[in-house]
């Protein structure tokens, strides 16, 4: 049965989320409060890199499925889709989600969904809830039975960038709701598009299990980028070994990187620390061992332009995964700006093939330019870091001059 569904956040997550519901006959108004996103949403297009994610835009603005606005409409199911950055230290900034309700609060009639799919703290949706009947007594979030009873459920994201279209469809869900009712009215909207499993939980144990899904893998970059530190001392290629390692049936150790980035894995096990800081010692120290791997990285760069000057050092990618465009907090875009900042007279030459321009933290310093090939970065300096492992840098072992040092975070030149 088709619906009115207004996707508040039109971002990574949201925008897709929006698409795949238009493309399956549902009537959706996406809010964001970007001008840029409205207005390219309300063309067919996509304002960031994501697969196939054009295709659906496209297709549902032209059959009339998917329109954009900044004001949140009267709508039967509302889906947030917000950010939810730290404050003060690493605890959640909810205020994006408090104003994705207020600016709902004032349409509801009774009888509508709210799903909150922003990765949150435990108890998130509760307050979520609790905002909503604060401001509407006359409204109420259980099973009373009441005909202005609203029905609020958590739906956490499940799927990795570079991917969105397809695991939105394929992976299996996970609806957690504040009554069973609100669970069951959230599996029958995901159910219209969902092919995976859609397991049903209470709203804080689905809130809880993203979170454990991103720290079980921070952890483990953890483990692999510790052990990157001690193969150096040793003198050991970590890569080589990891893959050794592998090679016993009951053990698969991780990549290590320059770090851990993005909206999920670098954020999440934080919001489990703030929640039981007693009790998460491990998720707390695997964040810390992952937090400290950029400037190890920075401290290989600096100890060798001091060794052996160079007038310029090419950094390769700036993206927190490959592939993709999106700059969150990214280990790169982190160790790019400290080498910015602390070899004022060393070009950089930055290669970050999915951005047209640099970001602003980069884009003030005159030192820094964006290159177009890493070919031509390459040629220009006497050093080279690679940071993330774009296609594009796939056969750098292949171009690199003969005494050119190359300072590789991914592992790329051995491949």
């Amino acid at each position: 049965m088709s619906q009115r569904v207004a996707v508040i956040g039109l971002g990574y997550i949201g925008l897709p989320t929006a698409a795949i519901l238009a493309s399956h006959q549902h009537q959706v108004t996406g809010v964001d409060v970007n001008p840029r996103h409205v207005e390219a949403v309300n063309r067919g297009q996509v304002p960031f890199v994501e697969p196939d994610l054009g295709t659906h835009v496209a297709g549902a603005v032209s059959q009339g499925h998917l329109s954009a606005q900044a004001e949140t409409p009267q709508a039967d199911i509302y889906i947030i889709a917000v950010p939810t950055p730290f404050k003060d230290g690493h605890h959640a900034d909810l205020s994006y989600i408090d104003a994705a309700a207020d600016g709902l609060i004032p349409h509801l009639q009774g009888g509508e969904l709210i799903i909150l799919e922003s990765t949150s703290p435990p108890g998130t949706t509760q307050h979520l809830a609790d905002r909503i009947t604060a401001a509407r007594p006359e409204l109420t979030t259980n099973d009373a039975g009441s005909e202005a009873n609203i029905d609020v459920a958590h739906c956490p994201e499940r799927v990795l960038p570079g991917r969105v279209m397809i695991e939105l469809v394929e992976n299996d869900r996970i609806v957690g709701g504040l009554t069973d009712r609100a669970a069951a009215r959230a599996k029958e909207l995901y159910a219209t598009f969902c092919q995976g499993e859609i397991f049903l939980t209470d709203a804080i144990t689905a809130e809880m299990a993203k979170l454990t899904e991103n720290s079980f893998r921070d952890v483990n970059i953890a483990f692999a980028n510790e052990l990157s530190i001690i193969a150096e001392r040793l003198g050991i290629d970590v890569f080589e070994l990891i893959e050794l390692a592998n090679k016993h049936p009951r053990v698969n150790i991780l990549q290590p990187g320059p770090g851990v980035g993005g909206h999920c894995i670098a954020v999440d096990p934080w919001f489990i620390v703030s929640a039981a800081p007693e009790q998460a010692r491990l998720i707390r120290t695997a964040r810390e061992v992952n937090d400290a791997k950029p400037e190890y990285v920075i401290n290989q760069v600096l100890e060798h332009v001091q060794s052996e000057p160079t007038d310029a050092v090419a950094v390769l990618g700036l993206a927190f995964k490959p592939d993709i465009d999106d700059l969150r907090e990214s280990p790169a875009l982190h160790i790019a700006e400290q080498l910015a900042t602390r070899l004022p007279q060393t070009r950089l030459l930055v290669v970050e093939p999915n951005i047209a321009a640099l970001p602003a933290s980069l884009a003030g310093h005159e030192h820094v330019t964006l290159v177009s090939t890493y070919a031509e970065a390459v040629e220009q300096a006497t050093l080279t870091v690679l940071l993330v492992d774009h296609r594009e840098f796939r056969n750098l072992a292949t171009q690199v001059p003969e005494g050119h040092r190359v300072i590789d975070t991914r592992g790329v030149t051995r491949k």
